[in-house]
């Protein structure tokens, strides 16, 4: 019997031939940034890739890597690049509010989903060091109180709060 919960992640090389082959048997329509939407996904676990692959068939009849998303209600890259836009460009607090609001209603996505996403985008912008350490310490602590059941509308709040802060902080920085 094979322990499932202490078996290592397999890498692409593994995943990526036994993925085609069954796609190919199966007929499904794949494109590449489906593919590569599947293995991100996945996190090295070939079942999951293999039951998101059937799940975003059934539900599109195409593998893209919008469908992929979409099917698991992961954001699109399309979303938190427009959510990043509106954290970092709309001065108004509560137009940003309802923007994000409207898109995870919209969309049924996971406050915990978005700040993953937008965490990995914002580690590799050009944010002074000190606002960049700032705003990845409170999206950290608003992750850790969704965590622990704290209401999605007020860490929201909390994290266009910290993208307030950030920008008031490069501003001065820049000044």
């Amino acid at each position: 019997m094979v322990d499932r919960d202490n078996a290592s992640p397999l890498n692409q090389q593994q995943i990526v031939p036994r993925l085609q082959e069954i796609a190919a048997a199966e007929g499904v329509v794949m494109s590449d940034d489906g593919m590569k939407a599947l293995l991100t996904l996945s996190g090295g676990d070939m079942r999951k890739v293999l039951n998101t692959l059937q799940s975003t068939w059934l539900a599109y009849r195409r593998v893209t890597e919008d469908n992929v998303y979409t099917c698991v209600g992961h954001p699109l890259r399309s979303d938190i690049n427009s959510i990043i836009n509106w954290l970092l460009n709309e001065n108004d607090f509560s137009a940003c509010f309802k923007h994000i609001q409207d898109l995870k209603i919209t969309k049924g996505l996971a406050l915990s989903d978005i700040l993953t996403e937008v965490h990995t985008v914002i580690q590799r912008s050009k944010l002074p060091p000190e606002a960049l350490v700032s705003l990845l310490i409170k999206m950290a602590d608003a992750e850790a109180r969704l965590a622990s059941g704290c209401s999605e509308r007020v860490e929201l709040a909390a994290l266009i709060a910290a993208f307030h802060v950030a920008r008031d902080q490069v501003t001065l920085d820049q000044l």
